[in-house]
């Protein structure tokens, strides 16, 4: 099964898996008038969205676009033994990602697409006295996260069962969210954006946001699991969040960091 699902992922060349991500439903507008008057039908409605329904350029690509964008198709909780596997440390540079967090011991974290927790109760060693929200969208992640808290005894950590909508974060209380390698995967990127810029405290809430690099040709990722800087800070954007900046010192990936202002 795993030489089966690392092939699905990566094709021949070997490289890197991306987090899973969740399945969210659209937003609809709605508008008022006088009750005599007639809606217009919605077909005639500029479409603001920036989504779109097309064949996939790419078949690891579900047929939907953002923004120009063509979403990946979504990792489930078959590959989780992969996101633990003995290597990743090296090959993703995890020890220096969680560095540049710069994250403070009071610090309330959200790993969102959070796995068997494989960052997560690593950053709550971090912040002992703040709290890490472990989001995933698959119960059976969940039970995985909830195994493994009770394993490393780490009190802080709590696995939050996220709803195709939205994270089930707080509101204005997450001094972090963390994604790694699941934002393109998102089947509703805006409303999950959206989600998020409304989880983070207000002028000092911070999203990291880990992608591999598009624009190097040689990181051996199929392409449609790659993100450009341009790309993501264009969808960012559009949900409110505004850049920070990029920092470039992982092997492979963006660390792309933005603020709710």
């Amino acid at each position: 099964m795993r030489k089966h699902f690392v092939l699905w992922l990566l094709g021949p060349a070997t490289g890197l898996l991306a987090l899973a991500c969740a399945q969210l439903p659209t937003e609809t507008a709605t508008t008022g008038r006088v009750a005599t008057l007639v809606a217009a039908p919605a077909e005639q409605l500029p479409d603001t969205s920036g989504y779109e329904l097309a064949p996939p350029r790419d078949p690891n690509g579900i047929g939907k676009y953002y923004l120009g964008r063509q979403i990946a198709h979504v990792m489930g909780h078959e590959g989780a033994d992969w996101l633990d596997r003995s290597d990743r440390r090296e090959e993703e540079g995890t020890d220096l990602l969680l560095k540049e967090l710069k994250l403070k011991p009071t610090d309330v974290v959200a790993d969102i697409g959070a796995g068997t927790g494989y960052f997560s109760f690593q950053m709550a060693r971090l912040v002992p006295k703040g709290e890490v929200l472990a989001v995933d969208i698959q119960p059976e992640m969940i039970a995985e996260l909830n195994a493994n808290k009770a394993k490393n005894h780490l009190a802080n950590v709590r696995p939050v069962l996220g709803r195709p909508d939205n994270p089930n974060l707080p509101a204005a209380a997450v001094d972090l969210v963390l994604i790694v390698d699941a934002y393109h995967e998102f089947d509703y990127p805006r409303e999950m954006g959206r989600a998020i810029r409304r989880a983070l405290r207000p002028g000092t809430g911070r999203l990291a946001l880990v992608e591999y690099r598009a624009e190097d040709p040689n990181v051996p990722i199929k392409q449609i699991h790659k993100m450009s800087v341009a790309q993501a800070r264009k969808e960012m954007a559009a949900v409110g969040l505004e850049f920070v900046g990029t920092i470039e010192t992982l092997p492979q990936q963006h660390l792309l960091l933005f603020r709710r202002s």
